[in-house]
């Protein structure tokens, strides 16, 4: 029970992030800084000078699959104007995820804040762990 307990304490959370944050600023529904057309043309990556098509920033904004790239990170955290780190972080969630105990601080955490969820807020994974750990100290294990 403590290996399965200790096991799923590290479980590895993931979500679409990048896509949301996007979603979250571009797009023509109410609300919405930038059409696609005026994000794509903010969207440059300085380093690189790369800028995606409308096209890959309409698939991304209507939630179809796309390939993330380090140049792709880059154009959209100038196009979103947030610290390249933050949408770094939220590439990460959304390709490999992250364990509970990164989410607690740093860009992890800030992209948390952005994308409307708390780190304090426990996983149905969390709860899960207190019931085994409830019946391992009710065995006296």
């Amino acid at each position: 029970m403590a290996e399965q307990r200790d096991a799923l304490t590290k479980l590895v959370r993931q979500r679409d992030a990048l896509t949301e944050l996007v979603q979250e600023h571009v797009g023509t529904h109410k609300g919405r800084k930038w059409s696609v057309e005026a994000f794509a043309e903010r969207a440059v990556d300085p380093d690189t000078g790369y800028s995606p098509s409308t096209g890959l920033i309409g698939k991304i904004v209507q939630g179809q699959s796309y390939r993330i790239t380090a140049d792709l990170v880059g154009a959209l955290a100038a196009g979103l104007e947030l610290p390249r780190s933050i949408v770094a972080a939220a590439a990460h969630y959304q390709l490999i995820g992250y364990e509970e105990s990164e989410l607690q601080g740093g860009a992890p955490a800030t992209l948390l804040h952005r994308i409307g969820e708390r780190p304090e807020e426990t996983p149905k994974a969390a709860a899960i762990a207190e019931r085994w750990k409830a019946e391992e100290d009710a065995s006296g294990s």
